[in-house]
């Protein structure tokens, strides 16, 4: 099983999107997401997502807040990939951002407009997720290639 972070990083209402369009065979590719990627050994949930931030913008993030762990399941040519993902914001962050990200193109988007990019249809549940005042929650989603078929939203009372 794998496990990763994903942060939106937040400033005067928008958050820092990254646009995946510079890797060939990149399951993400042309897809819109927030900042991060796989553990390395030895690495906490919140180490990750400071070096994964700090490679991918150049920004430090001083104070990330975990938001919730998501689970996915990925089916496909009958073989199952499960991941966790470890999903946090932060708008406490210092640094210039470099515009040279070797992931994708890296853009400052209104909040209320990222849904209205293509990004993975269960993205969906957990950025209304993010949106609301709820601290901590737990999604699973299931995927059968690129199409959602089944997701699950426990709210927690952390």
């Amino acid at each position: 099983m794998r496990n990763s972070t994903l942060c939106y990083i937040e400033r005067g209402g928008r958050w820092l999107m990254l646009h995946r369009v510079k890797k060939e065979n990149d399951m993400n590719r042309d897809k819109w997401l927030g900042i991060g990627g796989g553990f390395e050994e030895g690495e906490s949930p919140y180490d990750c997502v400071v070096r994964e931030a700090r490679e991918e913008t150049g920004l430090r993030l001083n104070n990330p807040e975990y938001r919730g762990l998501v689970t996915f399941v990925m089916r496909e040519g009958g073989k199952t990939v499960t991941e966790l993902m470890h999903l946090f914001t932060c708008a406490d962050f210092s640094g210039e951002l470099n515009p040279d990200c070797d992931e994708g193109v890296l853009e400052w988007v209104e909040i209320e407009d990222v849904e209205k990019l293509p990004i993975w249809e269960g993205d969906r549940i957990f950025l209304g997720l993010l949106r609301t005042e709820r601290r901590f929650f737990t999604v699973k989603l299931e995927y059968e290639g690129n199409i959602l078929v089944k997701s699950e939203v426990r709210l927690t009372g952390i």
